[in-house]
């Protein structure tokens, strides 16, 4: 398995994380330090592309949770795209399908 890595890119509603490897354990501080630099504004969309992401462990779930709290304290929306099965499997056992918009890709997500 891969380190986690994360890109960001800007997309007219917001930011695009790409996140690619296993968001771990290990790793899910990268992506909580991460969201605590990125500044959202009102009605932006955070976009969490997980086309790359190879696992996620409980770790990794629930830093997907902060990432909705940090974009709702800021009155923005947060998504998730291309959602690897294993881990949607897992959003829908608990419940957080209902609270994250999924979506099949980062670009729909935006356009959404």
């Amino acid at each position: 398995m891969s380190p986690l890595k994360i890109t960001t890119r800007d997309a007219a509603t917001g930011p695009v994380l790409e996140i690619i490897g296993q968001l771990d354990y290990v790793s899910a501080t990268d992506l909580r330090e991460l969201l605590t630099t990125l500044t959202l504004q009102p009605g932006q969309r955070l976009v969490l592309d997980l086309a790359g992401m190879e696992f996620c462990d409980s770790s990794g779930i629930t830093a997907l949770i902060a990432a909705r709290n940090h974009a709702q304290v800021a009155h923005a929306d947060v998504a998730l795209a291309a959602v690897p099965a294993n881990t949607l499997r897992i959003l829908r056992i608990v419940g957080l399908d209902q609270l994250f918009p999924l979506y099949p890709d980062s670009d729909t997500a935006v356009r959404a």
